[in-house]
């Protein structure tokens, strides 16, 4: 993809009047990360359309309300103090061994990882997978885990499927996934006007995200027979690492060598933890809602980041009731159409497995 022109501003629409089975034409919003993140980009989106059901409602996104605790609770916190220390122990210990992750210690050499010195430069392919959500929420019901740690675990035993198939000595290889967390705390998306203004509450526009390591499980391991593995394997490493202080940890290491060593040291801290990894995992949020653009309703959406220094980046969209899994791969390295099939087998045998889960019990 060629690169945006440093005289122009960072963004560019292509309208493709092109009928297709699914629309009667397609339109590219192709934007420069560093006007944004996927909340400011999509919260900017979410101010240009309307509902097609009814412009003057707003849209509604997938509840995600969790219970809050109070921890200002001294009893609480002293009969809590052994999981605290506990807690912050490992938080520091992940915080360390991110640093030399991003540092120092690569991922092996895969069918998803060729670590070519161009990668960021070569041409890539574009595909996508769409799965129902009540699919999704049936496998997270049954094993009482979030959506999230089901799209992980599906996705995780998909690439799995693919390396095993592509070169079954990478069943044993050492694979890590950066995924990436929004750090604003606020629910829902503002406005561009909200986000821009002093007084956001937290939602500024700009880049704020933060990544974590997560260790694809490997195939060949027995207790990952069984593709339930995989999820519940996502659920302990996200869940034990978003409730950590590593992310914070990390945004403050990111904004301390922005502050004394420049942006550009920044930048290639980032470059170099991408670089070490096999393959980056981003998600957003759509309304439940259709969308309208001047009265044409949006039959579906995805997004995908192109340019970073990995053979295969992984993009998650949800939108009307469907999930929608898009693979940015690196052209004649990876196989597009095996990867696809891979991730569909991997979902249905999560769902085959899930369902005789329940019926034992």
């Amino acid at each position: 993809m060629e690169h945006l022109p440093q005289d122009r501003p960072l963004w560019e629409i292509h309208i493709i009047k092109y009928p297709t089975t699914n629309a009667a034409g397609t339109l590219v919003f192709k934007l420069h990360h560093a006007l944004g993140d996927g909340y400011s980009l999509m919260g900017a989106l979410l101010s240009c359309l309307e509902r097609a059901d009814n412009p003057s409602l707003p849209f509604t996104l997938p509840s995600s309300q969790r219970p809050t605790k109070s921890i200002f609770n001294t009893k609480a916190i002293i009969k809590r103090f052994p999981s605290i220390f506990s807690s912050t122990l490992r938080s520091m210990l992940d915080f360390g061994w991110s640093i030399v992750k991003s540092s120092m210690i690569e991922d092996d050499l895969t069918p998803i990882r060729s670590r070519a010195d161009d990668v960021k430069l070569r041409q890539i392919t574009i595909s996508n997978v769409t799965f129902t959500m009540e699919h999704i929420k049936e496998v997270k019901t049954r094993l009482g885990v979030s959506i999230n740690d089901v799209i992980a675990g599906l996705i995780f035993f998909g690439i799995r499927l693919y390396m095993l198939e592509v070169n079954q000595e990478s069943r044993k290889a050492n694979s890590t996934a950066l995924v990436l967390l929004n750090t604003r705390n606020i629910k829902g998306y503002k406005s561009v006007k909200e986000m821009v203004s002093k007084n956001n509450s937290g939602a500024a526009w700009g880049n704020q995200f933060a990544f974590l390591h997560v260790p694809i499980p490997e195939l060949n391991d027995p207790k990952f027979d069984n593709p339930l593995e995989f999820i519940w394997e996502a659920h302990k490493e996200i869940s034990r690492k978003k409730n950590s202080l590593v992310t914070p940890l990390t945004g403050m290491l990111l904004n301390m060598v922005k502050t004394i060593r420049g942006p550009e040291a920044a930048a290639r801290y980032v470059h170099s933890t991408l670089r070490n990894s096999s393959t980056t995992i981003s998600n957003i949020i759509g309304p439940v809602e259709q969308m309208a653009l001047v009265n044409h309703p949006v039959k579906g959406l995805y997004f995908m980041v192109v340019g970073p220094p990995e053979s295969l980046t992984v993009t998650i969209m949800s939108y009307m009731g469907k999930l929608r899994i898009a693979f940015g791969s690196e052209k004649d390295f990876i196989d597009k159409q095996k990867m696809k099939c891979c991730v569909e087998k991997s979902l249905e045998m999560i769902i085959k497995a899930s369902r005789k889960t329940s019926t034992k019990e």
